[in-house]
């Protein structure tokens, strides 16, 4: 049987886009400036980030690039738990239509560049680009707000298994 890059590509984000609803719903809508540290980003960032990092995996798999001179980034707002929810219901939905509908040669072939202008922040195969910008990066913001939650005390809910806050 041979390997299929898109089924697992499509079986790892359905697994981890749970984990991430999880989390996402948990945000306090009253402490969402709150960040640990004046370097950190606040808990209302994080929570938007996830969703734009979500939303980014379409434009990895259909572009070539993402260049901030040309498309500033503007960060999102929460307006509410149940609109963040559903910006992250749909971005779920349309990037695993979008890794569905992907080409494997193009993903392991074709290049996706972030840049400002001249300056190249990143050049890599769309797959390393997948893999790296968009899903681990999402899991690395993900886990920042976890301890974000250990340290306001609100219940952290298991990822990879029940968490110390679950029987």
């Amino acid at each position: 049987m041979e390997f299929n890059i898109i089924k697992s590509l499509s079986n790892e984000f359905t697994h981890e886009s749970a984990g991430t609803r999880k989390i996402l719903e948990r945000i306090p809508m009253d402490n969402l400036s709150w960040k640990p540290h004046e370097k950190s980003m606040s808990i209302g960032n994080l929570a938007t980030h996830l969703v734009e990092l979500e939303e980014w995996i379409p434009v990895v798999i259909e572009q070539n690039g993402l260049d901030f001179a040309t498309a500033p980034y503007q960060p999102k707002k929460i307006e509410s738990i149940e609109s963040l929810l559903k910006e992250h219901d749909d971005a779920v939905s349309l990037a695993l239509q979008t890794i569905g509908n992907a080409d494997v040669d193009a993903l392991k072939k074709e290049t996706w560049t972030m840049r400002n202008g001249e300056t190249i922040y990143f050049s890599l195969p769309k797959i390393a680009t997948l893999r790296s910008f968009a899903f681990n990066h999402l899991y690395h913001h993900r886990a920042q707000l976890t301890v974000y939650f250990r340290l306001l005390g609100i219940p952290v809910p298991g990822l990879y298994g029940p968490s110390a806050d679950e029987s």
